[in-house]
Formats: C-alpha cells, sequence, structure tokens
C-alpha cells in the first residue's frame, strides 16, 4: 500500500510542478494575458504568486515534506483561481460555457483530492527526511 501511495504523490506532485513551470517559466506571458481579459488587477504578479503556490504543493506533495503547508498552498490556489477564472456561469458561447464548466470542476476535485492528503498519517511513507517529528493522530 505505502508504494501506492508513493506513485499516487509522484503522479500528482510532477502534475502541480508541471503547472508551476508553465506560471513561471513555460507561458507567464500567456497567462497574464488570460489573466487580464478576466479581470485580475496585477496579472503578471497573480501568475507568479500561482505559480509559487503550485511549486510549493507539487514538492510537499512529491517530496513528502510540510504537507500541510502544500495543502495550503494548493487550497490558496484554486479558491480564487476556479471562481475567478473559470466563471462558467458568467460565459455566454455555450462551447466555451461548457470549456470552463470543466475546467472548474477539475479544480473542485483536485482541491479536494489535495485536502484527502491531510488524512495520510505523517511522517509518509519514503517521505524525504527533514527534520519532520513523530506522527500526527
Amino acid at each position: 500500500m505505502n508504494v501506492l501511495v508513493l506513485i499516487g504523490r509522484i503522479i500528482v506532485g510532477v502534475y502541480y510542478l508541471y503547472n508551476a513551470l508553465n506560471h513561471l517559466v513555460f507561458a507567464p506571458g500567456r497567462l497574464a494575458e488570460y489573466a487580464a481579459s478576466k479581470g485580475v488587477p496585477l496579472p503578471m504578479l497573480a501568475v507568479i504568486v500561482t505559480g509559487l503556490l503550485l511549486l510549493i504543493g507539487g514538492l510537499s506533495i512529491l517530496l513528502g515534506v510540510y504537507t500541510r503547508v502544500g495543502v495550503l498552498a494548493l487550497v490558496l490556489f484554486f479558491l480564487p483561481v476556479t471562481f475567478w477564472m473559470h466563471d462558467f456561469w458568467n460565459v455566454a458561447d455555450e462551447m466555451q460555457r461548457m470549456v470552463q464548466m470543466i475546467q472548474f470542476v477539475k479544480n473542485l476535485a483536485l482541491m479536494g483530492s489535495a485536502l484527502m492528503f491531510l488524512a495520510i498519517p505523517e511522517p509518509w511513507p519514503y517521505a524525504l527526511k527533514l527534520g519532520q517529528s513523530g506522527s500526527r493522530g
């Protein structure tokens, strides 16, 4: 069972790291343009901050360290992004409304899965040891 948790952590952690790289390296300009089109103030700063939240969350899950901080970073990412950037209820075009609804629901599911990581007793199996103490109850 521990190996399955590790495999899941790798898949989810790499997913968040890939998205962090999109925000910070591969496509920050395009993402900032999209954020600006949705009325986000200081869109480039917002893209950088959300990229850092994804980076923190992804590394935390992948390495199994500071998991509460990582989950908090992901929730702080998902709450505004899900409701602001994927506001399908405000989209007139039927096709775009469907795309935004899919993104909205996907983000809710990802946020739910991030919260479920809090149920795994610490330290996590195969976690990097960074001075964490014991398991929690």
